[in-house]
């Protein structure tokens, strides 16, 4: 029970012939350090034309940067740099989104009913809503969007006390629904008549409520099983839990063997061979990645600001394999034409 030695249990299961080895079920943390602003319509200047008629799309500089003034502020206005960008527009000429793909955001809960992202909300066609059944047997009752892994059942939640939304802010940068003459445009969310990929909500944090491994390692089993092919990781362990490769995998050879059987399990005939895990390299602002991000065969993803330099919060250095745009606050109350536009909860 709780009043138990955590170490001592430990080295009484190790003694056990048929226990191989004993890891503990250690807290994960959110990548994400202050709410996501409700009031996204601070004045800026317009980036470039937009491809589609989504009415924030000329605010988008994370999507095609132009180099022009971000910012009326004459203290930020070399703030944007021409290309510090994802070159999206080019991409576009090949696909703007595939409904094929499904997308798994391992995160606080993804608001399926947001009118800029329903459309592009996978749905378990196996599963009858609301019904309490596990209708198509894959051990989940009610998954119809996904699974609240916190809560332990299938209504995904956006609500819960200290919930900043981030879950439906991810799901909106990868797939809002694009030319629909609302919100943003997103990297992958179509182009209004044909589909972007399908977002999954595999919820492990829920406000306050904070999922632990064997709900992360469940989350990640879940996706792969189902069909997702890329997984969206916005969390990681505290930057002081491991500091290589050796020490994570003595101590958490778990979930590695969870995110392992989603790159085998995760792909999709002849796009695919095999799941893309994605994690955030951490919000701690120190010169190496937190794990699992940074271990060396995962993609750990380090943030960066409009002028190519490293958002304020990042982690960096060992352990981040790419960066990308993922904003920067200026400090001026009101502004935020330097971070990134989404999707949020309401």
């Amino acid at each position: 029970d709780e009043g138990e030695d955590l170490d001592k249990v430990a080295e009484a299961l190790a003694a056990v012939a048929e226990v191989e080895v004993v890891e503990f079920n250690t807290r994960i943390e959110l990548n994400v350090k202050r709410p996501i602003p409700a009031d996204m319509t601070a004045t800026t200047t317009r980036l470039a034309t937009p491809q589609f008629n989504d009415p924030l799309a000329t605010k988008q500089w994370d999507l095609h940067n132009t180099g022009e003034v971000l910012s009326d502020n004459d203290k930020y206005k070399d703030k944007a740099v021409a290309g510090m960008d994802i070159n999206l527009h080019e991409a576009w000429k090949y696909t703007t989104g595939d409904s094929s793909i499904i997308v798994a955001v391992v995160d606080q809960g993804v608001d399926h009913t947001h009118e800029d992202l329903a459309a592009n909300m996978w749905v378990n066609k196996g599963e009858i809503p609301n019904n309490g059944k596990d209708d198509d047997k894959n051990g989940y009752i009610d998954d119809v969007h996904g699974y609240n892994f916190v809560a332990k059942h299938g209504v995904i939640s956006t609500d819960s006390r200290y919930d900043t939304g981030h879950g439906t802010h991810v799901a909106g940068v990868i797939a809002a629904v694009n030319n629909n003459g609302l919100g943003i445009s997103s990297i992958a969310g179509g182009n209004g008549s044909e589909s972007g990929v399908k977002i999954m909500s595999c919820q492990i944090f829920a406000g306050e409520y904070v999922g632990t491994l064997l709900d992360e390692v469940r989350a990640i089993k879940y996706a792969a099983d189902n069909g997702a092919v890329i997984a969206n990781n916005s969390w990681g362990y505290s930057p002081t839990a491991y500091y290589n490769d050796g020490e994570y995998e003595q101590g958490n050879s778990v979930v590695q063997d969870a995110i392992n059987y989603f790159k085998t399990n995760g792909g999709l005939e002849g796009v695919m061979d095999g799941g893309l895990m994605i994690f955030a390299a951490g919000n701690d602002s120190v010169d190496y990645a937190n794990y699992p991000g940074a271990y060396n065969s995962n993609v750990c993803v380090a943030s960066m600001a409009p002028n190519f330099t490293p958002a304020f919060y990042t982690n960096y250095g060992p352990g981040c394999k790419i960066a990308a745009p993922g904003g920067e606050w200026l400090g001026v109350s009101g502004d935020y034409s330097t971070m990134i536009l989404s999707t949020g909860k309401g």
